[in-house]
């Protein structure tokens, strides 16, 4: 009876809170816009920025579009271009189920300790069907920044995924007494808790 109390209570709380802009890790509350890195960097032939030319895949693979030299450059080798590009790409490439590539985006990361980049190893590792490892991620992500909402809500919804309500409540409390009340962050939680659907973004 308690346990219902506390689920019923934290989810009673009103979403008609202003909603922010963005969340940790510069997430919006709206899907990826969809860019010329998957409206068109899907195929065999990719531009490489090292040698300068085009190299040939045995199957088709999501580049990552450079607006500066408008090419599909090869997903492991971004590392030129800025974090906040190369975070939409990742954000861009996961929603499209391209979880391969985004893996290899954020490889060319420069900081690989920086709590977003692990907050998408852990996205990516639990779209991909391993809770374990999501976990390890999301854990490291907020041993980095405790206050990384958006860490929290993935890894809650992992938990809902997994069929544990109550781990995921924990962390949709955490978000609300991290002042996460009304992002998407929380919205995105808490209607996984309620409805056992989780998102792609």
């Amino acid at each position: 009876m308690l346990r219902t109390l506390i689920l019923t209570s934290a989810l009673a709380l009103p979403l008609a809170l202003p909603t922010a802009a963005f969340a940790a890790g510069g997430e919006s509350e709206s899907k990826p816009e969809k860019t010329e890195t998957t409206q068109d960097c899907l195929k065999a032939e990719q531009w490489d920025p090292e040698i300068k030319k085009y190299v040939r895949f045995s199957q088709p693979v999501n580049g990552v579009w450079d607006a500066d030299i408008k090419k599909c450059v090869r997903p492991d080798k971004t590392s030129h271009l800025d974090s906040d590009t190369l975070y939409k790409a990742v954000r861009e490439l996961a929603y499209a189920g391209r979880y391969g590539e985004a893996i290899d985006v954020l490889d060319q990361m420069p900081d690989q300790l920086d709590d977003r980049v692990l907050t998408y190893r852990g996205f990516t590792a639990r779209k991909l069907g391993n809770l374990e490892q999501a976990n390890l991620y999301y854990e490291q992500a907020l041993t980095v920044n405790p206050d990384n909402i958006l860490a929290r809500s993935y890894m809650g919804q992992g938990k809902v995924a997994a069929g544990d309500k109550v781990a995921a409540m924990t962390q949709l409390r955490e978000i609300q007494a991290r002042g996460g009340a009304g992002t998407w962050a929380e919205a995105s939680l808490r209607n996984a808790i309620q409805s056992g659907t989780t998102y792609n973004y």
